[in-house]
């Protein structure tokens, strides 16, 4: 039986190269994101692929996503927590109140949604368990100036990470947090056009990534993985 994948986020950049790359492996995949008409774009009629359009910041989107993958596809036993947005660059003094709240609001609290939502099918369904890796960053460990918003958000998941791998442990839930550096998505274009590193990898190897600790089975864990173009400022910054 064909394994299950909920990607948010989807519609674009690391999250529709992912779910391209599963459905070609084999994988039935839940494409959940705010825009319709580039979800219908890569299901392209297939049957391993399931369109729901909806906002993360909205649990109940997120939870009828995943009933609705349940009913017709009988369980979830992956989510790839992945939505999430770079709010415009400043030092804290100079950042809109509006854009910090919205960072939180996609960033934290849709990723939350995200989880909850698949941690309470997965401890239900029959056989109980399943994964979910959530999208962090480099940012969660070395920021670039005046992220702020950002950078604080990705901190945060690593401890929504920590967490969910403890409380799932009972119920066969396996977490694992994949921090992405420099991979070639319309994000990280328009760093690039502002100014930012010109360092970046194809999202293919992203993807991949992402793919292969999906692919683990149950009784391992990718807890943390990054994965960066080569020639990043990460190591060695100063």
């Amino acid at each position: 039986m064909s394994r299950t994948m909920l990607i948010t986020g989807a519609s674009s950049g690391i999250g529709a190269e992912t779910a391209r790359r599963a459905m070609a492996a084999g994988w039935r995949v839940g494409l959940f994101a705010r825009r319709r008409a580039p979800l219908e774009e890569i299901a392209a009629g297939s049957d391993d692929a399931l369109v729901l359009p909806g906002d993360v910041t909205d649990l109940g989107a997120l939870e009828g996503a995943v009933a609705e993958m349940a009913a017709r596809w009988g369980r979830l036993d992956v989510l790839f927590n992945n939505a999430g947005i770079f709010a415009p660059a400043g030092l804290i003094d100079e950042i809109d109140i509006a854009d910090w709240t919205r960072s939180l609001d996609v960033n934290l609290t849709g990723m939350f949604h995200g989880a909850r939502a698949a941690f309470a099918q997965m401890r239900r369904q029959e056989p109980q368990g399943g994964r979910i890796i959530n999208n962090g960053s480099l940012s969660a460990h070395t920021p670039r100036p005046g992220s702020v918003c950002y950078t604080s958000t990705k901190h945060a998941i690593t401890g929504l990470t920590k967490t969910l791998s403890l409380d799932g442990r009972p119920f066969d839930i396996a977490c694992g947090q994949i921090d992405i550096g420099n991979a070639r998505t319309p994000l990280v274009e328009d760093l690039i056009a502002r100014g930012g590193t010109p360092e970046v990898m194809d999202v293919g190897d992203a993807a991949r990534s992402v793919l292969h600790m999906a692919d683990l089975p149950l009784e391992a864990n990718v807890q943390f993985m990054t994965v960066m173009a080569t020639k990043m400022p990460h190591i060695g910054r100063g």
